[in-house]
């Protein structure tokens, strides 16, 4: 596979992660099928054996969304920003404490918004609270999957 072709995986893998923060975006179905064409395209036992893995993984997460309480974000006044920060967060701490640093980092993302965004930590904390009630949960699982599939993917085209 050429460079230009993982670029354009890469891309929508990216896109996808990003799907996964926006409401009615199906971004794990968009890093599913980047890394489906990917392993069509490139006949290496490592590509398929990680497209069964992701594929395993995101039915296990879409288990677990289905086991947490619905998605209700926009009524407890979650915004986009939010999103962004919740996900820069989750980025950020899945490289400094790898992998499970994204755990604590989307929650530090929707903290530090809300503590900017209320200005005091007692409030900040009980909208963080409210926020992963009401399926910040559920983004976080889908979200943490996702990361996981796209440094699988990077691994096995780096080292791969």
């Amino acid at each position: 596979m050429g460079v230009w072709d993982l670029l354009l995986v890469g891309m929508v893998i990216l896109l996808g992660l990003c799907g996964v923060l926006v409401p009615g975006v199906p971004g794990s179905w968009l890093v599913w099928a980047a890394v489906m064409w990917w392993a069509l395209k490139d006949p290496r036992p490592e590509a398929w054996l990680l497209l069964v893995s992701a594929t395993a993984a995101l039915f296990l997460s879409q288990v677990v969304r289905w086991a947490l309480p619905p998605r209700r974000l926009r009524e407890s006044g979650a915004s986009r920003r939010m999103g962004a920060y919740a996900g820069a967060g989750a980025v950020l701490g899945f490289f400094l404490i790898p992998v499970i640093g994204a755990i604590p980092g989307f929650m530090a993302g929707i903290y530090l918004e809300e503590r900017h965004r209320l200005g005091r930590h007692a409030e900040a904390m009980a909208a963080l609270r409210t926020a992963m009630r009401s399926g910040g949960s559920s983004v976080l699982a889908e979200f943490f999957t996702c990361l996981l599939i796209a440094a699988a993917w990077v691994g096995v085209v780096v080292w791969g």
